[in-house]
């Protein structure tokens, strides 16, 4: 399996904001508001994931204290952080272009809460792309140099 590729990221996340933001032009008024509910799911998503990486890592390393990491439960760990990325870049291109549409009309009440909701959830799609990317470094084996070093 190879890397996760941030440039693939970033143009998924650039391809739904202008998408969403292309379809948002014509349905906006129709729709709910944004629940704010996304920003803290995000979040804890991000904290777990930020979380297993550091816990992987170690016991990749062999530190002191820590039992060995199966090599089945690390493949599947790399796999959840490469889902959870591109998932991730997904959503931050949706709520990108919730943001891009809504500030456009900031002066009215309800657009202006959308685009703090909105502006909010795409951060926290933001660290949960960073959490999963972390998760996904942790997953890999030390070279031998770093290895030999202990």
């Amino acid at each position: 399996m190879k890397p996760s590729n941030p440039g693939v990221l970033v143009g998924l996340v650039i391809i739904f904001a202008v998408l969403t933001w292309a379809v948002l032009k014509q349905v906006y008024t129709t729709l709910p508001a944004l629940p704010w509910t996304a920003i803290p799911t995000l979040l804890i998503l991000a904290l777990g994931e930020a979380y297993t990486g550091w816990l992987t890592r170690g016991r990749i390393a062999r530190k002191p204290g820590t039992r060995p990491v199966e090599p089945l439960a690390v493949a599947r760990l790399a796999a959840l952080a490469k889902a959870t990325s591109a998932t991730g870049a997904v959503f931050a291109g949706v709520f990108g272009g919730f943001v891009i549409h809504t500030l456009e009309l900031i002066d009215v009440p309800d657009p202006r809460q959308d685009a703090f909701i909105a502006g909010g959830s795409f951060v926290s799609c933001v660290l949960l792309i960073c959490a999963a990317l972390y998760l996904e470094f942790s997953c890999r084996v030390p070279d031998q140099k770093d290895r030999d070093q202990k």
